[in-house]
């Protein structure tokens, strides 16, 4: 009798302890919902915002390539919107010239650096590093131009000639520029490497320097080359800084000391008076960089893919 009344009792307060507890339940479960609801309100908007966006630049832009021609348009390095001539060859090259100029220099520096923060710093100089690097991504572009026309400029046209604002100048300043972006990305890629890759390589035998460049850095090479794709997009779209360091001349240049103009230089500085075929003009080359960023981003997520794909092979 006692066991069967033990049993009714505990079975009477587990159906009591539900019953008090679905309420609470119910109200999670509601709460839940909404945010779900906010959540995919917030991404509805996002992809709209981004939607409307391309509508808006291409409507813009379409009409005078249409008029135009594309190939014309690309290709012809004659700038002159008095005469009716749009043809931005000369902005685009300087702008791919400008922006692999300062990957040459930016690549080696920025994966070295994440090496040594990773890999080799101690976890106090390596975090110490990490705040100085993000202090560097921190500081606003103009900042960046003033520097490049107080020490770059006189430097140049001081020791090699010229007048300072050329191809040379705007590689400099755009490399610093996108060396926290390098860095950090990079720096996470060789992070996230097993650590059983490295213990294996050292096990092995193999030097620690060797692990490094056998196995951690090929490990990581799709972060890394993430790194570079995305350094590059932040380079081609920089605007303030180019306009104040490299002349802002429509040619292509001869030379590194040579001046040099950019596409979004060549958008910030005539958008302001610009009426009629000229500001369509402007609206076409901004689309070009839009098509330009777009197909960078789509092929990070391809090498992305085809990187998950050959390791899980």
């Amino acid at each position: 009798m006692e066991e069967a009344l033990q049993t009714k009792i505990s079975r009477l307060s587990v159906r009591a302890g539900g019953v008090s507890s679905s309420p609470a339940r119910g109200s999670n479960r509601r709460g839940e919902k909404v945010i779900e609801k906010i959540l995919v309100l917030c991404a509805a908007i996002f992809i709209l915002a981004i939607f409307l966006i391309t509508i808006f630049i291409f409507a813009k832009g379409l009409p005078l390539i249409t008029k135009i021609g594309i190939g014309d348009f690309l290709f012809n390095t004659q700038w002159s919107p008095t005469k009716g001539i749009f043809g931005i060859g000369s902005m685009f090259i300087g702008s791919v010239l400008i922006t692999l100029g300062a990957l040459i220099w930016t690549v080696p520096l920025g994966l070295s650096t994440a090496i040594l923060m990773a890999e080799i710093a101690p976890p106090k100089i390596g975090t110490i590093l990490g705040n100085l690097v993000n202090l560097l991504a921190g500081i606003p572009s103009v900042v960046y131009g003033f520097i490049g026309l107080i020490v770059v400029v006189p430097f140049i046209r001081n020791n090699l000639g010229g007048n300072g604002m050329s191809l040379l100048a705007g590689a400099i300043i755009l490399g610093i520029m996108i060396l926290p972006t390098l860095i950090n990305i990079s720096r996470d890629s060789i992070l996230a490497v097993p650590h059983e890759y490295k213990e294996g390589s050292l096990a092995l035998g193999a030097t620690h320097f060797q692990t490094i460049s056998k196995v951690i850095v090929p490990a990581a090479k799709s972060g890394i080359i993430t790194a570079i794709v995305l350094g590059m997009g932040r380079a081609i779209g920089e605007t303030m800084a180019v306009v104040m360091v490299t002349g802002n001349s429509p040619i292509i240049p001869g030379s590194i000391l040579e001046p040099v103009r950019t596409m979004t230089s060549n958008i910030v500085l005539e958008m302001g008076y610009a009426s009629g075929d000229h500001q369509t003009a402007l609206f076409a080359t901004g689309m070009v960089l839009f098509v330009f960023i777009v197909v960078l981003n789509l092929s990070i997520n391809l090498f992305a893919k085809g990187g998950q794909r050959s390791g899980s092979n």
